[in-house]
């Protein structure tokens, strides 16, 4: 979850969790609108689906879901990373890539999975995977933010970001799942964005297709495995 001021923007169509993990769907759901029948409303009843995310794994091994080779390809895209070159799916086809969601403003949980990620990448070298961060915060995507998160998240060197408007990240989002919920303050006059999203790490086999479904909490043992699992 973060938070960016920028001058007005229009924030994009979004739900906590379109239908794609009924399972999750259920669960998270559940959560929401159990807040909001107790009077909670619905920043509380946000605030308690952050505060509850560890809980969608709990009892469980991750991943979460897993695929067989071949059978769920992964949705494309074609963005452009925090340098301004094209960055597209197919491109990287040939390596296992990891495709993450993360608010580069984010104070809480998204730096740690970044971490983590970042540290089963250079776990499983010299056959460490792409690192792909999609966005979920268009309106922090700055180069300052870039820089920092790369310093204080110890970031893997093939950490990159996917940016664009938010009219092009949103079915990316959708494609893969991830729920994104923009929340608009004005404070001063100036409009303050705060992001709750899906924590969600898909990691993707060298021909393109799906693998496995990580929902953070996980660990950075968990994420290697399920590399180490790939074929060569």
């Amino acid at each position: 979850m973060g938070s960016a001021a920028s001058p007005e923007q229009a924030a994009p169509k979004a739900g906590l969790i379109p239908p794609r993990k009924p399972a999750v769907v259920r669960f998270r759901w559940a959560i929401l609108a159990g807040a909001l029948a107790a009077g909670v409303g619905i920043g509380g009843a946000i605030a308690l689906l952050r505060h509850s995310s560890p809980a969608i794994t709990s009892g469980t091994t991750p991943p979460v879901e897993t695929w067989a080779a071949g059978t769920r390809r992964a949705p494309a895209f074609v963005l452009h990373d925090e340098t301004g070159k094209v960055l597209s799916l197919a491109a990287l086809h040939g390596r296992p890539v990891i495709v993450t969601f993360i608010d580069p403003l984010c104070r809480d949980f998204c730096p740690r999975e970044a971490s983590v990620i970042s540290a089963a990448a250079k776990a499983v070298a010299p056959r460490s995977p792409a690192i792909v961060a999609i966005s979920v915060d268009p309106w922090g995507d700055t180069k300052q933010n870039f820089r920092a998160d790369a310093a204080h998240w110890r970031l893997a060197p093939q950490w990159r970001w996917g940016i664009g408007s938010a009219a092009e990240l949103s079915p990316v989002w959708r494609g893969y799942g991830v729920g994104v919920l923009v929340t608009k303050k004005r404070i001063a006059g100036i409009t303050v964005r705060e992001i709750t999203h899906t924590g969600a790490a898909y990691l993707i086999d060298a021909s393109g297709y799906e693998r496995a479904l990580f929902l953070y909490p996980f660990k950075t043992s968990d994420l290697v495995d399920a590399l180490r699992a790939l074929p060569t």
